[in-house]
Parts: structure tokens; sequence; C-alpha cells
């Protein structure tokens, strides 16, 4: 097929789902438990993603020698099938991340949705099956087994990954045997650093909504923070008062800040390790505990009195759990920074922004913020260092990542 074909079916599922993001909102804060406002911000996320493949100019073919010896072109051609694994915490969007992209570069693709979530997934297919020719895009469902048998295919030539480094280790490891192209997405333990210099109530509301928000169910959500010693007491009681004044609740409900949690694994591992922080002598700033009743619901909570060492700290959370602790100087906070596995993210936080992309030039992450964090969009590419993952997704990377090249040598 031809590219434009291609972009012009893209163009088409975009204005679908257009007409459909209630009917699928509606799906995702069913069965994923985000408030409605996050499930209509991820469906116009998928929209974007869309729109931006539809449009973009994209060169398949260069000359890169044309001499008196010989003329070399350079060309990029698909590679085939390729097979998306996606998580429970963005799933619409994540599969749209990888089917775009592997569409417009003119592959086939299969999704395998999370077991968790894969209503939203096969609602999004369903809503687009009449923007692809038969066969060009395919949702599958199942346990962990049929992501298993994706990616021992022999037929499956790459495979785009979301999720948590465990799964994707076995993943290389499996996708090796076939000499699969593998793209994983990985896990993280984001760190913010807070300058001495930062506005100490506007540091603690980014603080507080890039870790708390889907319930800290994001793989790029803040995990640690760091504020420098000056500006400690003042940003943790702004946190405090954040988290306490945040409503906890139904998705669909009203002025909802936080949904439940997605499932009951994830739930009890928040509260393994904020009980964990509590035996090693944290301090709990806001709530800590998860109310009664029906429902996976835990509460923002803020955690001082910790450092590394401490499960909270070391691992990733994926919960609305917060734990911030001070530093006296820059070095501290960037070597403690970098001391984590992971290195999907970061973020610094300054009214200086010369001196925070100091800071944001020394931590080894895929991607580092100043002043905001979380901020992902078509253009620009994303993905994670160390053991956050392998390639990247959107952006420039859509094409290598997609194709083979193909040098073709003519003798003069």
């Amino acid at each position: 097929t031809q590219v434009k074909d291609r972009q012009a079916a893209m163009a088409k599922a975009a204005k679908i789902l257009e007409k459909n993001v209630d009917a699928l909102v509606e799906t995702l804060v069913k069965e994923q438990g985000k408030p409605t406002h996050l499930a209509k911000q991820e469906i116009q996320g998928c929209i974007a993603t869309m729109q931006h493949a539809a449009e973009r100019d994209f060169q398949f073919e260069k000359v890169i020698v044309d001499d008196d010896k010989e003329k070399v072109i350079q060309k990029y051609v698909p590679l085939g099938v390729v097979g998306g694994i996606t998580p429970w915490n963005f799933p619409p969007l994540m599969a749209t991340w990888k089917f775009v992209e592997a569409l417009i570069m003119g592959n086939t693709c299969i999704i395998k949705p999370s077991h968790f979530t894969p209503l939203s997934t096969l609602h999004l297919g369903e809503i687009l099956q009449d923007a692809f020719p038969a066969g060009v895009l395919n949702m599958l469902t199942g346990d962990e087994n049929q992501g298993k048998w994706l990616v021992a295919h022999k037929d499956v030539d790459k495979i785009s990954f979301t999720g948590s480094t465990r799964a994707g280790i076995s993943i290389q490891k499996a996708a090796a045997d076939t000499l699969k192209r593998v793209v994983l997405e990985l896990g993280g333990n984001d760190a913010a650093i807070v300058l001495d210099d930062a506005d100490p109530k506007e540091a603690a509301k980014g603080l507080f909504d890039f870790a708390m928000s889907n319930s800290g169910q994001v793989c790029i959500a803040i995990k640690r923070a760091y504020v420098h010693e000056t500006l400690f007491q003042q940003v943790t009681e702004e946190l405090a008062r954040l988290a306490k004044d945040a409503k906890v609740d139904d998705g669909f409900k009203e002025g909802v800040t936080l949904g439940p949690m997605n499932n009951k694994m994830q739930l009890e591992k928040v509260v393994e390790l904020v009980n964990d922080a509590k035996a090693a002598g944290a301090k709990i700033l806001a709530s800590g505990e998860a109310p009664e009743g029906k429902g996976y619901f835990f509460p923002p909570t803020i955690i001082t009195e910790v450092k590394e060492g401490v499960r909270i700290v070391d691992e990733e959370q994926f919960g609305p759990v917060l734990p911030v602790m001070p530093y006296s100087n820059i070095d501290e906070a960037v070597e403690r920074a970098n001391s984590s596995e992971y290195g999907l993210g970061a973020s610094v936080w300054s009214s200086n922004l010369t001196r925070a992309q100091e800071v944001a030039d020394r931590l080894h992450s895929g991607t580092v913020w100043i002043n905001k964090h979380a901020d992902l969009s078509p253009n620009v590419p994303f993905g994670g260092a160390k053991a956050s993952g392998i390639g990247r997704q959107l952006g420039d990377y859509t094409m290598e990542s997609n194709m083979e090249a193909k040098i073709i040598r003519i003798a003069k």
C-alpha cells in the first residue's frame, strides 16, 4: 500500500473515534477505574496520535551516496507483523501508540491487552473496524499465555511491550529465539528534585498532581521526591494539605480526584509497601490507610522520614503514595536520584531554568522534564534508560523501529 492510503485510513479512524468518545470513556471508567476527566484525556490522546500519523510527512527513501563510482539508495520497508502487548493502566492509549506506528509504516498489528482490562481495548477495536481492511488491526485477548505465544510465533516480526521490567526481561529472552525486534517500555521509579530556588507551593502542586494522577498507576508518575532542606517543611505541609483535600471515589462521580486502584493485586502491593515503611520508622503525613467498604480504594499518602534502603523508595509502588526526602546539596540529590536501577523519567523544579537544565543533564533517565512531569506527545520520542526499557516509541523513532532499512547499491 501507499503511505497516502494508510494515512487516509488513519485520518478516517481518528474521525470515527471522535464520534464515539463518550461510549469508550464509559467503558474505560467502568473497567480501569480512572475518573471520567482522565478517561476523556486518554481517548483524546488516542485521537491526537492518529491525527499526527495521518498528517506527518514521511520519507521512506533517500540517496546517501551519488558519485562517479556508484549510487546508493537507502529505503525503509515494512517489517511484516507487529505484536503489541499492553498494560492495564492506559489500555486504549497504549494500544493506539503501538498499532498506529505499526500500521502507518505498512505493517499489520496484533494487540494483546492485559487480562485485567481487555474490554476497553476490544471496544476500541470494534469502533475502528471499518477504518482499516480486515486483518490489518487485530485484537487478541486472554491471559499471559496468549502473550507468550505471540512472542514465540515465528511469523511475528516485532514485539512492542509496555509493562513491568520482570515481564520485559522474559519477553526479550523469548524473542531471542526468533531474533525478533523488541521495543520495551518498562518500569520506572521517577525522581523529582526540587531546587532551593523553587516556589514551594507551586512545586508541591506539581509533585502531587504528577504523583497521584490515575491513583499513581502511571509508569512515569513521580515516585520519589527530593526537596532541598530549606523548603522541605513548606513543601511537605502543602503536599499533606493537597492529599487531605483530594476526593477519592467512584470515577463517574463529579469532582473525583482519584478513582480506585485497578486490581486487588496492585492494592495489596501498595498496602504492603506502606506497612513496610511504617515498620522502618516512616512518618505518614496524610491518611495511609485504605478506607473501609467496597472497591480497591487507597487515599493519596505522603510519607517522610524514609530513605534509600526502604522498599517504598527503592521499588516502584505504582500507587498513590509519595515518599518525600530532604537533601542538603545538589550533588547528593543527583546521586540519590540516579541510584535507582530504573531510568524512565525524572523532573527538576526550579525558578532558574539554566540551573535546572544543568541538573537535568546529569540525570540518567530517558526523559527529564523541567517544571512539569509526565508530559508526552506523538511527535516526541519516549522510552527508558537502564532497567526501564530498550528502544523508543513515538517521534522520529516510529519509522526506524517499525521498518527495515534496505540498501541498494548501483554501480556506474
